[in-house]
């Protein structure tokens, strides 16, 4: 119900200071080459990098602005945030029987 009633919101044109409030999650990660990369993996291409996680932020969060202001002037959609909803936290994974035992075996340990 909750994905619907956001969709019908999307779908009722919202003010432009709307989108730019939305909370979307960002993902840090190191750059190899130093610094740190920033990316708001719902919006696609919105990428950033800075010396300090401090700065990767500051800079992401720009890209972000940039990124919701020209999609809303060209009246393109733009995508709600993903929430811990969407992901279910399930993987699915095959592997050889004699692997999946050693895992299990070692979780029983563990547990």
């Amino acid at each position: 119900m909750e994905k619907l009633n956001q969709k019908q919101k999307q779908t009722e044109k919202s003010s432009l200071e709307y989108y730019l409030n939305l909370q979307y999650p960002v993902t840090l990660y190191p750059d190899p080459e130093g610094g740190y990369v920033a990316q708001i993996k719902d919006l696609p291409g919105c990428l950033s990098q800075g010396e300090t996680l401090e700065e990767a932020m500051t800079n992401i969060n720009e890209a972000r602005e940039l990124w919701i202001e020209t999609v809303y002037q060209a009246g393109d959609e733009i995508p709600l945030p993903s929430n811990d909803e969407t992901y279910s936290g399930k993987l699915l994974v095959r592997m050889k029987s004699h692997l999946k035992l050693g895992f299990v075996t070692l979780a029983l340990k563990l547990a």
